[in-house]
């Protein structure tokens, strides 16, 4: 769907007026889409459309996938969500898969961020480099 420019200024503009710091008021973004639901601006639907874009975006950017070849130990998985919670704050889920496919090490997701340290990946690397 094509957003005209004023809708996405507008969209991006109530967004901003839901965030609270870093993180998203849901009071307030059902607030605002009740409100623009009712007054229905011009190009409302597309307000509404993109601003449901925004809150997914931002809602991405909070969960968090680790891949491992194996069950990871407490003690490891304690290590791993505190250095991702002092990188991206205190406010992610976790959500822990076993990829036998990874033959080791992990693949960690953060929203659009990837880190792969896995064997699988290495290994996929240095055929590439022959």
């Amino acid at each position: 769907m094509k957003i005209p420019r004023e809708a996405a200024s507008v969209a991006r503009r109530t967004f901003r007026l839901c965030m609270e710091g870093d993180r998203l008021n849901e009071g307030r973004l059902r607030r605002a889409v009740k409100k623009i639901s009712e007054v229905k601006p011009r190009h409302y639907q597309a307000i509404l459309h993109d601003l449901l874009r925004l809150t997914r975006v931002e809602l991405e950017r909070r969960e968090v996938t680790i891949e491992s070849a194996a069950e990871l130990e407490k003690k490891e998985r304690k290590r791993v969500e505190e250095n991702l919670r002092g990188q991206y704050g205190d406010d992610l889920n976790f959500t822990y898969k076993i990829t036998p496919e990874l033959v080791g090490g992990m693949r960690i997701r953060v929203g659009n961020d990837v880190w792969d340290g896995s064997l699988k990946s290495r290994l996929e690397r240095l055929q590439n480099a022959f």
